[in-house]
């Protein structure tokens, strides 16, 4: 029960040749009942109706045991895992009797009966004249599998059967992730059931019971359960929503990231050069400014790539592996002299008690947050995987192998070049590689993975070597040169009509993401020293519209809806149709100061109260909370709107932001025991001042917002103690995408009662959530800076723009009570011809 509530993806069903199909239950209808066949040396076959529910109700004698038992005496094979190796090449009609025996090799068509099916385990020896030593081991091996795996398949459908259940999941050392036993069992229970019933297997099977032994000590608290004794402290309490399987799951998250070689005396601390400050004075408008200013943040990155490149050069062992596919295994390079082999495919269960679903998804019970889909055929560049296939995994496990170098001379710069650097850097490039390696032989390796948690997986993997924020000093420079021509660009929007400064902002936010270290097109700009002339153009060419997604006249008409445009001055400022807006933020510098905080001081002019959303830990060039909330205070002390509005929320600001509860940050190995217990205290004490702050205002207004989630035009701003206030929250992550199964507490309680939403970036708004429909309005925008992502989604080129506006989408109970479907997606929206 707790697997299948906690870890996405823990079920899946198996047929021949197409590999693991994924079942995520949504709720727990999707749950319970159902049957559990756990065959070990024996087979115990246990109902299940709920939680602390369950019944043994049938069983057999004939088990794993009984085939490894036999195998062994007429194989003479030992270890389970040889016999079943063997079983593979066997061919068992050599020794069973099939129905095509006994009819002249026709099928029994008045019964159903295939001329394969098996009439009688190894009843051909009966009439065959041959001594053991005559037959094949492996055709052996392969009828004794076949008859116990047909044996315990009929017998769980037939309990399945007489007990009323549809689901059976099957688990013991028998199954264990062998392809053969679950091949043959998912044929039974399809053969018997007349394909109406799947067998289903779980992915942690073989740590069901360690997991039971842990949960003993450490129950999941439950309103309806029994207390626990005192010494069982539960690790978390739960009320009846809250043990659905979206709830449970948003607390918890499978890490991989794994350091082979653990090296507790390497310091991760190193002090980087702050950057050159530049004066200019006399240009002719704040681009040309910003031009001057961030010519110096892009020298810098290119003088720190060409060392990097002198240093390769001069062979100094920094240089990070290739990954590649050998014979299907996993091959991680060997560290003096000794040979590795991490394993993989088990991740750490992390406890995220302070996460939770986003609560303004539509239908935040089957909501993915992948665009793309991993295991698609594509047409152009993509490397072709071991089967010849040529699939969507394998063009980005492509680039994310290519973008190692770029990725080791980043982390070795951050921290001053330093031999520890250098060191920890190359087992990074080794450990992620090793990661790449496997997937490209088994792209289900950890499940069903998509471009959100391989991108992830490489923050995890820096993290794991303690390279904490690989982009810091990057991001300080932008920042820094975005901030001195902030000022100019405001003063110049002010001056236009608002349908006109809302065109700007939004030219201005999509310009201003280019900024991107994640992509490669982008990189190499920086390396080239042409980034910022890129810049110039794509601003002047989204004044050429319509864009390649152009959803702008739409968000203009919702914009100026509670606005009367006659009466309106011709620089005014319009009414908000919205409360309170959530806005995502993506990069540091110039695509946060000089895109998105322009569009969040004009929602506060028009008097709506904006919460600046961003990650909580580092990835690539994205900034983060405590680092937003120290660029406000820098961008209030040169506006007096953003200032105004900055002040209320002041004191927040000061405060450390909580440790995103999904990968903690890693303490250096000399703190105490007590010094660390003392500090996670006062994080969790910290968040949960956070939350209270938020959860007042959001439960007063919730259910006016249930009816009311677009404003009628007449309206006027919502008087409220929240009214032109802005604020930062963490979102609860640590990677370029935006997974919106869980994020942190405060940000879902601020989220409440919000009616806009805004995600920025290719990685928020492209790679994740592009289709994920909202309960209020949603505005995504991104610069697309990869040519395949262009060509697969919007049949578009590189620096193509999208400007997605939505209107709230239907609850899904209100279409299930309609009768309706969810609607299809726009194909404006994907922008396919």
């Amino acid at each position: 029960n707790f697997l299948l509530r906690a870890i996405y993806h823990e079920a899946f069903s198996f047929e021949k040749g197409d590999g693991p199909n994924y079942v995520t239950p949504h709720s727990d209808s999707d749950v319970f009942p159902y049957l559990l066949v756990n065959i070990g040396s024996g087979v115990s076959m246990l109902k299940v109706s709920g939680d602390n529910s369950h019944k043994r109700v049938s069983g057999s004698n004939l088990g794993g045991g009984t085939f490894w038992g036999l195998c062994r005496l007429l194989t003479r094979v030992r270890t389970f895992e040889e016999m079943l190796e063997l079983s593979k090449e066997g061919d068992n009609s050599k020794v069973d009797m099939l129905v095509g025996d006994i009819y002249g090799g026709r099928d029994y068509t008045s019964i159903g009966l295939s001329a394969t099916t098996i009439a009688s385990s190894f009843g051909k020896v009966i009439s065959e004249d041959k001594d053991l030593e005559d037959y094949s081991p492996a055709d052996i091996a392969m009828a004794l599998c076949r008859m116990v795996s047909y044996n315990i398949g009929q017998l769980a459908y037939l309990n399945a059967k007489r007990y009323g259940l549809s689901r059976i999941f099957f688990g013991g050392f028998f199954i264990r992730g062998h392809p053969l036993s679950m091949d043959t069992i998912s044929f039974a229970i399809s053969y018997w059931s007349q394909g109406e019933m799947k067998a289903h297997f779980l992915r942690h099977e073989g740590y069901l019971g360690a997991v039971g032994a842990f949960l003993s000590v450490h129950p999941l608290a439950d309103s309806t359960a029994p207390a626990a004794p005192a010494a069982a402290a539960p690790i978390m309490a739960v009320d009846a929503a809250d043990r659905e399987p979206g709830k449970v799951r948003a607390r918890f998250v499978e890490r991989f990231a794994a350091d082979p070689d653990p090296d507790p005396d390497a310091s991760s601390s190193a002090e980087g050069d702050g950057a050159t400050e530049r004066t200019a004075s006399g240009e002719a408008s704040w681009v040309e400014r910003f031009m001057r200013l961030g010519t110096a943040a892009t020298d810098i990155a290119r003088s720190e790539h060409d060392r990097a490149l002198a240093a390769r050069a001069a062979g100094d062992g920094t240089p990070p592996p290739s990954p590649k596919v050998t014979g299907g295994s996993l091959t991680p390079r060997a560290t003096s002299g000794s040979s590795e082999r991490l394993q993989l495919h088990v991740g750490a269960l992390q406890y995220q008690p302070g996460c939770e679903p986003f609560p303004l998804l539509a239908d935040a019970a089957r909501y993915q947050p992948n665009t793309l889909d991993m295991h698609a055929s594509v047409s152009n560049d993509c490397p072709v995987n071991l089967y010849g296939e040529e699939r969507e995994m394998d063009y980005w496990l492509g680039v994310l192998a290519d973008q190692i170098p770029a990725v080791v001379e980043k982390a070795v710069a951050s921290e001053g070049a330093t031999s520890d650097a250098k060191r920890r850097a190359a087992r990074f490039a080794r450990c992620f590689g090793a990661h790449i390696t496997r997937l490209q032989a088994d792209p289900q390796a950890y499940g069903e993975v998509g471009l959100a948690d391989l991108f992830e997986l490489r923050e995890e993997c820096l993290r794991e070597f303690r390279f904490r924020d690989i982009y810091r000093l990057d991001k300080e420079r932008e920042n820094a040169a975005a901030l001195k021509v902030l000022p100019d660009l405001l003063r110049e929007l002010d001056c236009l009509a608002p349908r006109e400064r809302l065109t700007a902002i939004i030219q201005g936010a999509l310009a201003a993401n280019i900024f991107d270290w994640g992509a490669r097109a982008i990189v190499e700009l920086y390396h080239n020293g042409t980034i910022l002339e890129i810049y110039r153009k794509a601003r002047e060419q989204l004044s050429r519209r319509p864009w390649r997604v152009d959803h702008l006249d739409k968000l203009a008409d919702r914009w100026m809806a509670s606005t009367d445009e006659a009466r309106l001055e011709p620089s005014g400022v319009a009414v908000s149709p919205w409360r309170r807006a959530i806005l995502f933020v993506d990069n540091a510098g110039a695509d946060v100061v000089l895109g998105m905080l322009p569009l969040a001081r004009e929602l506060l002019r028009m008097g709506a109260e904006v919460v600046l959303a961003a990650n909580s830990l580092p990835a690539i060039n994205d900034i983060t909370a405590p680092e937003l909330r120290r660029l406000l205070a820098s961008a209030a002390a040169c506006d007096p709107v953003l200032s105004s509005a900055w002040d209320g929320s002041h004191a927040q600001s000061q405060r450390a932001e909580p440790a995103s509860p999904s990968s903690p940050p890693h303490l250096p190995p000399q703190q105490p025991k007590t010094q660390r217990r003392q500090q996670q205290q006062q994080q969790q004490q910290s968040q949960r001042q956070t939350q209270q702050q938020w959860q007042p205002q959001a439960q007063q207004q919730l259910q006016q917002q249930q009816h009311q989630q677009q404003r009628k035009p007449e309206a006027q701003p919502l008087e409220t103690s929240w009214q032109g206030r802005l604020s930062v929250v963490g979102t609860g992550q640590g990677g370029p995408c935006l997974d919106l199964r869980r994020v942190a507490a405060p940000l879902a309680a601020a989220a409440a009662s919000a009616d806009l939403v805004v995600i920025e970036g290719m990685g928020r708004a492209v790679h994740t959530n592009l289709e994920t429909p909202f309960r209020c309005n949603a505005l995504k925008l991104a610069m697309i800076k990869n040519s395949h992502v262009a060509e697969v989604l919007f049949g578009g080129a590189v620096f193509d723009c999208i400007c997605l506006f939505e209107p709230a989408a239907p609850a899904p109970d209100s279409l299930a009570t309609a009768g309706l479907s969810p609607p299809a997606a726009d194909p404006v929206t994907l922008g396919k011809p």
